[in-house]
């Protein structure tokens, strides 16, 4: 299909205007952030050379109003949090209560369609399992990492290479194993490296991806690949943070390596721990990309956030999308809240 310029001309020339006013209204702000103190310092040096010069009194330096200019400094990012996220969402809440148009109130119907489908109940089950999975997965994959290359003469060089996943995007991770799942059919030679080692073993090649539940998860397996590197660097900068005369003390006392990790290590790095766990947790629920690049949701793999995705974009749905999102929101914020209150703790201590 080729690209129609002039019909397309329209829609691209307000994308320009959009971009043009948007860089002019920012650099505007930030025009008028650096000026203002600048005019007031200025101001300010002037009165003091008029009042040296004629000899009179300094006049007092007037108490800064703090509340004006914290105001003043934080109105465009407010502006912005408005704009992009909190109108938005109220938008969302209110289209979880209407129809598929968007014309008609429904009520809670939309919800109950959430959990009375069986196709949406399997995509609430996957999504549970992806959370269940994946944060203690690589979180354990992680750790253990980090303990075995602990002060390795190559260590630089061994995390590299588990958090070098995490330098690739979802989609083109999901690209690479969607490679390493494929499949063709007996008698042929087979490009996925997953079913060659199967053939390799005398087995019969398999169309992975097209198996639930083992589809989901391999898709599991994605996630676990890329996120396990994120574990390993914060969980190995928590073991070195751990007091050497600590370390030693255990050591003289005669401790085995495994009562060293369970007695000295894990209790001292629970907070990176905690914060590992939280953060893979709040991803995992967001995951989109795998799924989407990987089966398009079908094969009964699909989750929350692709199915918001069809539902709204694909079928038409404003409504059931919209109530997958709110869905989705919710499940979302109380890992958030927890996340900042422990944060907070670890500070105050």
């Amino acid at each position: 299909m080729e690209f129609d310029f002039a019909a397309e001309q329209p829609k691209l020339l307000m994308l320009m205007y959009g971009l043009i006013a948007f860089v002019a209204v920012v650099g505007g702000l930030l025009v008028l952030l650096d000026a203002v103190p600048a005019w007031f310092a200025r101001r300010r040096e002037a009165q003091l050379l008029a009042a040296s010069a004629s000899g009179a009194p300094v006049p007092r330096r007037p108490k800064p109003r703090e509340g004006m200019f914290a105001f003043f400094f934080l109105l465009p990012a407010v502006l912005l949090l408005l704009v992009g996220l909190v109108v938005p969402a109220v938008r969302t809440v209110l289209l979880s209560f209407m129809d598929g148009s968007s014309v008609d109130w429904v009520g809670f119907r939309n919800y109950t369609w959430m959990f009375s489908e069986d196709s949406i109940v399997r995509v609430l089950t996957n999504t549970l399992v992806w959370v269940l999975l994946v944060p203690l997965v690589a979180t354990a994959f992680g750790l253990l990492y980090a303990v075995m290359v602990d002060r390795a003469r190559f260590e630089s060089v061994a995390k590299s290479l588990i958090f070098m996943p995490m330098a690739i995007s979802f989609v083109g991770a999901a690209i690479i194993w969607k490679f390493v799942y494929a499949y063709r059919g007996d008698g042929e030679e087979q490009i996925g490296l997953l079913n060659q080692i199967v053939v390799s073993l005398g087995g019969e090649p398999r169309q992975w991806l097209l198996d639930p539940p083992l589809n989901t998860l391999l898709l599991i397996v994605i996630m676990v690949w890329i996120q396990a590197g994120f574990a390993m660097v914060v969980l190995s900068a928590a073991i070195k943070a751990i007091p050497a005369d600590i370390v030693e003390a255990a050591r003289l006392d005669g401790v085995s390596p495994w009562q060293m990790f369970w007695q000295i290590t894990l209790p001292s790095i629970r907070p990176a721990l905690v914060v590992v766990v939280v953060t893979l947790s709040i991803a995992t629920l967001k995951v989109f990309d795998i799924v989407r690049t990987a089966t398009n949701g079908n094969y009964d793999t699909s989750v929350i956030a692709n199915e918001m995705y069809n539902q709204a974009f694909r079928y038409g749905q404003n409504g059931q999308g919209s109530a997958l999102a709110v869905f989705l929101f919710v499940l979302v914020v109380p890992l958030v809240i927890y996340q900042i209150r422990n944060l907070r703790k670890q500070r105050e201590g």
